[in-house]
């Protein structure tokens, strides 16, 4: 009897055993795999800032703002004024309502932003004032060909300024009677990669290869 008690004691002991070492070896390689996504995320983040500048650049380079197209109103009428790609300014009478919301249309080909039409919010695109007329019609299917858009909005009397960021994006503000605005012949649009820093997810990307690794040293 005594033996077989100390047999059950002894295997509960082992279990025991097997138990507190499953047990440390758990909590071991959760701290390891702490350790080593720590690691992994401070070596990410150095090569991340190696390319910081190169970031910043595109950055600057994305929100810059260049003049397009200058919109005059005046008695409720609405003039555009362009630079065309010889370099000469061009004024261009057109038949928008100014108690409308007015759109003024570009399109994005070859890299360059090109304006192509302004019309107002009562008036089709197809019976808009064409600014450049060799854009009346796009080829869409030509490799060039990216894609249209429009910035829109009621204008008052005055100078409005139609501006576009080094990624394409379009703004449309008023500027003081007396100001200088340097149009630009149809601008040379970039392509940015968006840019992700979120420390969650360079974590999630941490796998049992990079803690292993990290682990013993490699």
């Amino acid at each position: 009897m005594a033996t077989k008690l100390g047999a059950v004691q002894g295997i509960v002991i082992g279990l025991a055993g097997i138990g507190a070492v499953v047990l440390i070896g758990v909590v071991g390689l959760r701290f390891a795999r702490a350790d080593a996504a720590t690691r992994v995320y401070q070596d990410r983040l150095r090569d991340l800032s190696g390319e910081y500048e190169t970031l910043r650049a595109q950055y600057n380079s994305a929100v810059r703002q260049t003049a397009v197209t200058e919109l005059v109103v005046k008695d409720r009428r609405v003039t555009v004024h362009v630079r065309t790609i010889e370099g000469t300014s061009e004024t261009i009478e057109t038949a928008c309502d100014a108690d409308k919301e007015i759109y003024v249309d570009f399109a994005l080909i070859d890299g360059r932003l090109w304006i192509r039409r302004v019309f107002d919010a009562d008036t089709a695109p197809s019976n808009a004032t064409v600014i450049n007329p060799k854009l009346v019609d796009v080829d869409w299917e030509a490799d060039g060909a990216l894609v249209g858009q429009a910035v829109y909005r009621m204008l008052g009397e005055g100078r409005w300024v139609v501006r576009a960021a080094g990624d394409g994006a379009l703004g449309l503000a008023r500027v003081d009677d007396d100001a200088v605005v340097n149009l630009s012949s149809p601008p040379e649009i970039g392509s940015f990669d968006e840019v992700q820093s979120a420390v969650d997810e360079e974590i999630e990307k941490v796998g049992w290869r990079d803690v292993l690794s990290a682990v013993i040293g490699g």
